[in-house]
């Protein structure tokens, strides 16, 4: 199911005395939401405008129209920021991560389920999926395209062809 305000990062402290905000990022890097020109508050149902955003390191400094002093922007600690899903467009192939937990893990050539896709986890080289199956038992997949053949976020459903020995200890 296609939410319409996807979490981007959290806010984590505050920056300087003007109203700056230090995020924490929860997408590829500080960089993806450079170009954002409105970013919300409370699930989409607040938006701020973005009037200054800047990577340092691995957190982007923020700056919203209305918060304009240090009282302003510590209210705001610990709070999620949201982007509107049709503000960032996505390439061919390309996934929100909340679209994909979630999804039904079957095995492209047994139909067999395995799961549902339950994290992503950043491994440098490649992506690895963890799948939870109904037993509560946690495996785990490379997400390369020998792997995953298949993602359809709309039908709720990633196929998958595990490679020799992946998901059963006998061979």
């Amino acid at each position: 199911m296609y939410k319409q305000y996807l979490e981007c990062g959290k806010i984590v402290s505050t920056h300087g005395i003007r109203g700056e905000l230090r995020v924490q990022p929860w997408c590829d890097s500080p960089d993806f939401l450079l170009d954002f020109e409105v970013l919300y508050l409370d699930k989409g149902n607040k938006p701020l405008a973005v009037e200054q955003a800047r990577a340092q390191k691995n957190m982007l400094l923020l700056k919203l129209e209305g918060i304009n002093n240090l009282d302003d922007a510590a209210a705001l600690r610990g709070k999620v920021l949201y982007i509107d899903r049709d503000d960032a467009p996505l390439d061919q192939g390309e996934h929100f991560i909340q679209d994909l937990l979630g999804l039904d893990v079957i095995d492209a050539d047994t139909g067999m389920v395995y799961g549902k896709l339950s994290d992503v986890l950043f491994t440098g080289a490649n992506d690895v999926y963890e799948l939870t199956g109904e037993n509560g038992e946690k495996k785990l997949f490379p997400a390369i395209r020998d792997v995953v053949l298949e993602t359809d976020v709309q039908a709720g459903v990633m196929r998958i062809r595990p490679l020799k020995g992946l998901f059963d200890d006998a061979d």
